[in-house]
């Protein structure tokens, strides 16, 4: 498995492994016999933060074997200090080429910031602290033409591809050199489809 020679090639495989998932014809087979293939180093070419949405399977959407993708998840798909870490490292050791902030739709953690954002609803226990990272993007999204939890949904994603160069010297010296791409997509739970922005 080697990783991707650049940012480009790297989104391409990433179309090119959609695509196949969603004719369901998938290039690789259930690997579980041959684990012990995937047990050498692991050279990703994509970091991807995505949901925690049981829905959002980022290596089978992308029809990709284990070591290709480098996935950081939490519900709601926002940077923090621990999610922002380990996409330092996808990239600054295992040298990924092209980072994904993934989200998709009819997102939990999106319709929970909308909530509260609109009606003032909290939810219970540490679940809060994840609506209160999502709310900014539900507040940016007030205003625009459309469905809000749609567009709120849209702004998340983009407020945290822009929060990743901006908070990280590690990856802004690499966007700036060419040798690093960060985009968002937004992954339709209907039909599967990635939208890449």
């Amino acid at each position: 498995m080697a990783s991707s020679a650049n940012p480009a090639e790297a989104l391409e495989r990433l179309k090119a492994g959609n695509a196949r998932f969603m004719a369901g014809t998938p290039q690789h087979e259930r690997y579980g016999p041959r684990v012990s293939e995937f047990a050498g180093d692991q050279e990703p070419f994509a970091v991807v933060l995505a949901c925690s949405d049981s829905r959002l399977p980022v290596e089978t959407l992308f029809d990709q074997l284990p070591g290709e993708i480098f996935v950081v998840r939490v519900a709601g798909n926002f940077l923090s200090d621990d999610t922002l870490g380990s996409i330092e490292f996808g990239v600054g050791v295992l040298k990924a080429k092209l980072i994904v902030v993934l989200g998709h739709s009819q997102c939990g953690a999106v319709k929970a910031a909308l909530a509260y954002v609109r009606d003032g609803v909290e939810q219970p226990g540490h679940v809060q602290q994840i609506v209160e990272k999502v709310a900014p993007a539900v507040l940016a999204a007030r205003g625009f033409p459309g469905d809000w939890l749609e567009i709120g949904t849209i702004q998340n994603v983009a407020l945290n591809v822009q929060a990743v160069t901006k908070n990280s010297e590690i990856i802004a010296a690499r966007v700036n050199a060419g040798e690093v791409k960060v985009i968002g997509g937004i992954y339709n739970v209907h039909t599967g489809w990635v939208a890449f922005a």
